[in-house]
């Protein structure tokens, strides 16, 4: 009932007149309601964010502003755009401080759009477009069909898994490992510098894709020997001729969910997350198998703190959510997940610099 409620009194309705408290009291009330509608608006249209920097990425417009300050309408030129269409785009990323513009229709480009640049240090241009590419897009905008079956909603809308997709539709395939590849260069930097390995033996990347991991642990560690393992398909390309020494190194063609190669260290990076429990456990199981005395399995993964504070591990997980059977997931699942293979946690790096931590584990 509002504040300014009418009563009866012989049978006329009567309205009594509002004190200046229930006037603040109401003006209070629907200042937190138009507050509410606002904030949750915005949110509504966050994804366009997304989008703009997938069209500078793309574009590559961060590479064109490395050198200064440049009019739109030479930017425009020199992409083939629509001066007018890239000017509202910058205009938008600049309030979140990835571009600015110094005078009317001249951009530059900020520190915080500084890895949008090809040559950056840790540049994400590729797996910006990665991560919005349309696949995925597309599956998102279906997640109500994940929320109600609990299966990936890319099957839905494809017909067809994720990886199966990339496969049929080259192009897509080839931006979304490309980008993948290039958040995985950073992310083994963080790896090789804050994890401990032996000073010998044998190391298996365990699904470590085309070998940016295991090169830099090779280059890192002199005494040990490394062993690349993934799909034939995917190791086709792989980049363990950049290492000085050969015979340090083996590249093995299979699937983990039948085996893996025997080692001293088995190496998981960003892989478990792709899978449900069952297929987790089999990968796990296959590495206890091979697992030489006294030897590790470490992981490389997100792990996804306790309560509702922000992290970007609860986004991530949505978007597993909507495009493959696995998840982000706490210490306590993993926990789970190895005891039931035969493994126990004995050490944790949590993320610093990158997103992920490194969860060290042996023989139960």
């Amino acid at each position: 009932m509002s504040i300014f409620s009418g009563r009866r009194s012989q049978g006329a309705l009567h309205y009594s007149t509002p004190t200046p408290g229930m006037r603040e009291a109401l003006a209070e009330e629907i200042s937190k309601d138009r507050q509410s509608a606002r904030f949750l608006t915005a949110e509504a249209n966050s994804y366009v964010y997304a989008c703009c920097l997938r069209v500078v990425a793309q574009l590559g417009v961060a590479d064109l502003l490395s050198d200064g300050p440049m009019r739109v309408n030479h930017l425009a030129e020199r992409v083939s755009a629509d001066e007018h269409a890239l000017y509202r785009v910058l205009r938008l990323l600049a309030t979140r401080g990835i571009f600015r513009e110094t005078e009317a229709g001249v951009f530059v480009l900020m520190e915080l759009g500084a890895s949008l640049r090809s040559d950056a240090r840790f540049s994400v241009r590729e797996g910006i477009s990665a991560a919005t590419t349309p696949a995925i897009y597309r599956a998102g905008g279906e997640l109500l069909y994940s929320v109600m079956t609990g299966e990936p909603a890319v099957n839905h809308v494809f017909g067809e898994s994720l990886f199966d997709y990339f496969g049929s539709h080259p192009s897509d395939g080839a931006e979304f490992h490309s980008g993948m590849g290039q958040y995985s260069v950073i992310e083994s930097a963080n790896f090789v510098r804050e994890c401990r390995l032996p000073e010998t033996g044998t190391v298996v990347d365990v699904g470590g894709g085309q070998g940016s991991l295991l090169l830099m642990i090779l280059q890192r560690h002199r005494g040990l020997h490394g062993v690349l393992f993934d799909l034939p398909p995917v190791i086709a390309n792989h980049r363990m001729g950049e290492l000085e020494d050969a015979n340090r190194c083996q590249v093995v063609g299979g699937s983990f969910f039948d085996s893996v190669p025997a080692g001293d260290v088995y190496v998981i990076q960003y892989v478990l997350h792709n899978w449900d429990d069952e297929s987790c456990l089999e990968i796990l199981r296959n590495c206890r198998r091979g697992l030489a005395p006294g030897g590790r399995v470490i992981i490389h993964d997100m792990i996804v703190p306790p309560g509702h504070e922000p992290d970007q591990s609860k986004v991530l997980d949505i978007v597993m959510l909507s495009i493959v059977t696995g998840r982000e997931r706490t210490r306590q699942e993993f926990e789970h997940l190895l005891h039931a293979a035969g493994l126990r946690i004995v050490h944790i790096t949590p993320a610093t610099l990158g997103a992920l931590s490194i969860i060290e584990a042996e023989a139960a």
